[in-house]
């Protein structure tokens, strides 16, 4: 698909001034206030980001009666359940609270639970606060859910059971009766940064009870390893609190991380130092894989084994569901592409609802963001699954989604998500109805300009100015992600040498020159624009850049994202 490609606004005189304080390039300077910084204290908190700027917990609603709530429980030799969501989010905080509470607590009062993503659903199920009556747990610290859970938690009140939420979706109209809600996305809650992780806002419930029981805050930062897992996968802006917190877990994922984490590393053959890019694409797929595929459960279970050779022994079953998983998707993705192609009607629409009741239910929403990848349109996949079809939704950057699933709302037993992501369920005899009413919402809602992808570009970049020092200032820009994406520039007028070729009928490597500078570049999936284009010709080019190792040499190249005939 061809890009729209869109140039990031500057601010000329805030860059001016914060190149006078800091005596770096303009190009640096450009990135840094596109990122809203604009002197020098900011510069050094961004790039030196240090647990002392951490905010205090107590300023967290809530944060008083829930460290109350769980001494008292203590206190009274209460059982307590820690209860999470089966995603990396969600184990992660269940993984990390587990063993902080068990280190102040004796370990048969305490325990944990994760739904069963198809027996029970997403969230705080029935099953679950069965169990915590069933076992005499009289107190479940809810992580990364709970915040709409109101009758469930209703229901647990009238077994005798409290409820502590550590959650950090929007709440609804009406919370849940529990003894502490924690959620900085409350309307009346005071804490200053409000785009924390589940596992974030579980990682402040821990600094509070370890202020509270004068604990040393190295038990608490022990599990900043899983906080950064945590973070990356689960896509929260990358500025404030959580860039923190993902600078200092990313430094102990790569000196000295849990036993589950390295035994993840081992097995995803990572040789080098990993960045945020590599947990997202090589730790959380994993993890994510045990839900997705069969049971979560194990993937806490490898978060808090302590020894290596029993952590291989779980990491290998995560990545066995990780392997079916793939090649689920990749077949099913597939069948999906094959579905439009073969259709006329998706020729001309400006939404793809895909249906088969074979498809695994675990791997939907990854299809669907495949799907988007060839085919950029909001997109539902849906399955059978026993009387209902389910499914998820996934949309292009700029369209919200969910008001357009709760449009639908009549055709649906039930649905829930957000901006860009969402879940659904329906008879089987309205899927046809909800794919022409969801056409009919989307057609009439959104800006066609959104069904052509868009590129971000922060700024232009000339093959003179790059060099080692400006890529050991972009590392440093780490970790990238929403909010501080890894930087993108556009060189104009580059000359495609002769030596550029096409690479295994997808890829292209290019040799490139410009103003008597030249450097390799690598375009991924380029292929199919390449031969529109000869030898000789300036092209325009969107690139990040990298660092190519080959026999033990190391030097600079460019990522080509996007290329194309220069303007005369």
């Amino acid at each position: 698909m061809e890009k729209r490609w869109t140039m990031r606004q500057t601010d000329l005189a805030a860059i001016k001034k914060l190149k006078e304080s800091l005596l770096v390039s303009t190009t640096l300077c450009t990135l840094l206030t596109q990122r809203g910084i604009t002197n020098y204290e900011e510069a050094k908190n961004f790039f030196v980001p240090s647990l002392n700027n951490l905010h205090s917990p107590w300023l967290m609603k809530g944060m008083q009666e829930a460290v109350d709530r769980i001494t008292a429980a203590i206190h009274h030799r209460e059982k307590i359940l820690v209860f999470g969501d089966y995603d990396v989010d969600g184990t992660t905080s269940v993984a990390s609270f587990y063993q902080f509470i068990s280190q102040v607590y004796d370990d048969a009062q305490t325990g944990f639970y994760i739904p069963h993503r198809y027996k029970e659903g997403y969230g705080v199920s029935k099953a679950g606060i069965d169990y915590a009556h069933e076992n005499n747990y009289s107190l479940i610290v809810c992580l990364d859910c709970g915040i709409k859970s109101v009758e469930l938690i209703a229901y647990a009140k009238t077994l005798g059971i409290d409820f502590i939420i550590c959650d950090h979706h929007l709440p609804g109209t009406i919370l849940p009766e529990a003894v502490a809600i924690l959620n900085p996305k409350q309307t009346d809650c005071p804490y200053p940064y409000k785009e924390l992780c589940g596992c974030g806002v579980g990682f402040k419930l821990m600094s509070a009870l370890a202020e509270s029981f004068n604990l040393e805050k190295e038990s608490v930062h022990a599990y900043l390893d899983l906080v950064a897992t945590a973070i990356a996968a689960d896509i929260v802006p990358m500025n404030g609190e959580n860039r923190i917190l993902a600078f200092h877990g990313l430094h102990q994922i790569n000196t000295n991380p849990c036993e589950g984490i390295k035994a993840l590393i081992k097995l995803g053959n990572i040789r080098k130092e990993l960045t945020i890019t590599n947990v997202v694409f090589v730790i959380a797929p994993r993890v994510n894989a045990a839900g997705r595929m069969d049971d979560a459960r194990k993937a806490v279970e490898l978060f808090i084994e302590k020894d290596e050779t029993k952590a291989i022994e779980l990491a290998a079953l995560l990545q066995s569901d990780n392997t079916d998983r793939r090649e689920a998707d990749t077949s099913i993705t597939a069948e999906a592409l094959e579905m439009i192609a073969a259709d006329p009607q998706y020729e001309h629409a400006v939404s793809s609802v895909l249906y088969r009741e074979d498809w695994h239910k675990g791997v939907v929403g990854i299809v669907a963001s495949r799907v988007i990848e060839h085919h950029h349109r909001p997109t539902v996949v849906l399955t059978r699954n026993d009387a209902l079809v389910t499914g998820s939704a996934r949309s292009i950057p700029g369209f919200n989604l969910y008001e357009a699933i709760y449009a639908c709302r009549e055709l649906l037993v039930a649905y829930g998500g957000h901006f860009a992501a969402a879940g659904l369920s329906l008879l089987p005899e309205n899927v046809e109805a909800f794919r022409k009413k969801f056409e009919e919402v989307v057609s009439s809602t959104i800006d066609f300009k959104l069904l052509t992808p868009e590129l971000i570009i922060d700024c232009p970049l000339r093959f003179s100015e790059i060099n080692d020092s400006l890529y050991r200032s972009l590392q440093r820009m780490e970790p990238f992600g929403p909010e501080n994406l890894h930087p993108v520039f556009i060189a104009t007028k580059v000359k495609n040498l002769s030596f550029s070729r096409i690479v295994k009928n997808l890829h292209v490597r290019f040799v490139l020159e410009q103003d008597g500078f030249k450097f390799t570049g690598i375009g991924f999936n380029l292929a199919h624009k390449f031969n529109k284009h000869k030898p000789g010709d300036e092209l325009d080019i969107v690139f990040t850049i990298d660092e190519n190792e080959w026999q033990g040499n190391s030097s600079l190249q460019l990522k080509v994202i996007d290329f194309r005939l220069a303007e005369a």
